[in-house]
């Protein structure tokens, strides 16, 4: 990179970096924050599918499901509020302004801190490639109830002569339980493709009834969470034979399965980091520990190692982004616009290589994994300014702060037909100028004051290019991705009834898609995608007059300057 040296996100403050951990090394970006960052962590030691059914939508059940939860949570949360509210009011008033971030203070540069490849393998083979055998973690009853039923030692690898149980109700189908077993035998004594073929023959089991004992009662909940479990089993077995790309699939369907399980999330972010998407790899990390604390989740030695991965995956995007830079801003407050201004001439002194758009975000607020404690209300917030070389990388975010649900599209015809060549050129747009800064952005942002279906609208409209170009395996993988951020979005952010509606919509199109199904009825992001597009017409012809009008008025000026020139000097 041409200005290496300029380039950085800066830590401030004096942390402390455990040399058995992170090792100092000489690194060209760092991370700029304007308060005492928290030390680096050390390592410790609503979607239904009726199998067979054709119709996929988020049910009634899940979504009041979390919203049960999020009210338990935001219960303990102000009764631990009150507590702290009245300690607080025995000691003197002046303490109370120790928690305000001031915006002067003064910075200091540390370098990046790089968490080593072994710690980041070390979380994996302890929480994900965990070879968990009991089928009954899956079902909700199971976590709703009595909490996530983990330990320290439930972290580490399973014991290999550990015997399967299933003898938690539901009661699994018998041929099922037999198919489960050999592909468990399988893959303990490291045959992992011949243990992917009969996890491939289970969840085929599963597709035709054969999931639960009682085939013709089983609720649609319990045979969906049983597939997630077969398919978050065949993520790790193709994880093991190294072949990322055959597991994003099966990542992304145990999600929309079972969304409310932390492995999962926690396992789609790993196919991330192997297939090198960092960014999504941090944010499948960040809902995978808030999972993890939102169903009871209590043992830190996990959340540790969790946020560690979070941690290293945020780390990775920034050093690899070249378009961009970034700054994180502490603050307590409500951010004003004399604030604001003063971040953009910090990071314009800090960032001098990347000041021809900067944009700061004031719709989300984000939270770090060096800091973020969900059990604190709130946790610590930042604000995130991004500065860019290039102002057309970035430009495209004022419609994120100025639209409801923005269409990033460079049609300027908005009822004419896509030629090949448009629909080639938008869609590397897409898919290398504004999905990765998207992506970005929301690795540290787990739900903002954007509407719930923010961020997904833009990749289902990215696998719309996709398929009018004919590249199916790709537009699979996008919307696979995209359904299981909808299954994920009534976990982490309360929803109103109009957007679940189209949440529902959106799910309800998208398996239609994915399963070649096709109606008189658009799709309905492209639905919204033409309303942007007219929208953006109407912008343009109205930026078009007003700039007509004023040329107009300065044409006039100067003509009647020169007639009373004329008069004088005549």
């Amino acid at each position: 990179m041409d200005s290496g040296s300029s380039r950085s996100l800066e830590n401030t403050g004096n942390a402390v970096y455990p040399d058995q951990l992170v090792p100092k090394i000489n690194t060209s970006k760092k991370m700029s924050t304007l308060a005492n960052p928290p030390s680096i962590l050390e390592i410790p030691q609503g979607i239904k599918k009726s199998c067979g059914g054709k119709q996929v939508e988020i049910t009634v059940e899940r979504v009041k499901m979390a919203k049960s939860i999020k009210e338990k949570q935001n219960h303990d949360l102000e009764k631990l509020s009150f507590k702290r509210k009245a300690e607080n009011e025995e000691k003197p008033a002046g303490r109370k302004e120790a928690k305000v971030v001031e915006l002067d203070c003064p910075l200091v540069t540390l370098p990046l801190p790089h968490i080593p490849l072994k710690s980041i393998m070390d979380v994996e083979v302890k929480l994900v490639y965990v070879d968990e055998e009991d089928v009954s973690y899956e079902f909700v009853e199971a976590f709703t109830a009595t909490g996530i039923r983990s330990t320290c030692r439930e972290a580490e690898v399973a014991d290999p002569l550990h015997v399967p149980n299933f003898n938690f109700l539901p009661e699994i189908d018998k041929w099922l339980q037999v198919a489960l077993k050999d592909a468990s035998l399988c893959y303990r004594q490291k045959k992992y493709a011949v243990a992917a073929g009969q996890f491939r023959t289970a969840l085929e089991l599963c597709s035709k009834g054969a999931a639960l004992g009682k085939r013709f009662e089983a609720p649609a909940e319990d045979i969906a969470s049983v597939a997630s479990f077969i398919e978050t089993k065949l993520v790790i077995c193709y994880l093991r034979m190294r072949k990322p790309d055959l597991a994003l699939n099966h990542a992304h369907r145990s999600i929309v399965l079972n969304p409310a399980y932390f492995r999962n999330h926690l396992r789609q972010a790993t196919v991330f980091r192997c297939l090198e998407r960092y960014s999504e790899a941090a944010r499948s990390a960040m809902i995978a520990d808030y999972m993890f604390w939102l169903f009871g989740g209590s043992e830190q030695c996990i959340s540790k190692l969790i946020k560690l991965y979070w941690q290293a995956m945020i780390e990775e995007a920034i050093t690899r982004a070249e378009s961009f830079s970034v700054m994180y801003t502490p603050f307590a407050t409500k951010i004003k616009a004399d604030k604001v201004e003063k971040v953009k001439e910090v990071f314009t002194k800090t960032h001098p290589a990347y000041v021809e758009y900067i944009y700061t975000d004031l719709q989300g607020h984000h939270v770090l994994p060096q800091t973020v404690d969900w059990s604190s209300f709130p946790p610590q917030q930042y604000l995130l300014t991004l500065g860019f070389k290039n102002k057309e990388d970035g430009k495209f975010l004022e419609k994120v702060s100025s639209r409801k649900l923005p269409t990033f599209t460079e049609h300027k015809t908005p009822f004419g037909l896509l030629t090949r060549e448009d629909t080639v050129r938008q869609m590397e747009s897409m898919g290398k100028r504004i999905l990765p800064i998207l992506d970005f952005i929301r690795s540290t942002q787990l739900n903002g004051s954007f509407p719930a279906c923010s961020g997904v609208m833009e990749k289902l409209q990215y696998a719309s290019f996709l398929s009018q170009l004919q590249r199916v395996k790709e537009q699979s993988q996008v919307i696979s991705q995209a359904m299981a951020e909808l299954a994920t979005i009534p976990y982490l952010q309360d929803i109103s009834q109009q957007e679940a509606e189209l949440l529902q919509s959106l799910m309800a199109d998208a398996m239609d898609t994915l399963e070649g199904r096709k109606n008189d009825k658009e799709r309905v992001w492209n639905k919204i995608q033409k309303v942007g597009r007219i929208e953006d017409f109407l912008y343009q012809l109205e930026d078009n007059f007003l700039k007509t009008k004023k040329l107009r008025t300065a044409r006039r000026q100067k003509t009647k300057m020169k007639r009373l020139q004329t008069v004088q000097q005549s």
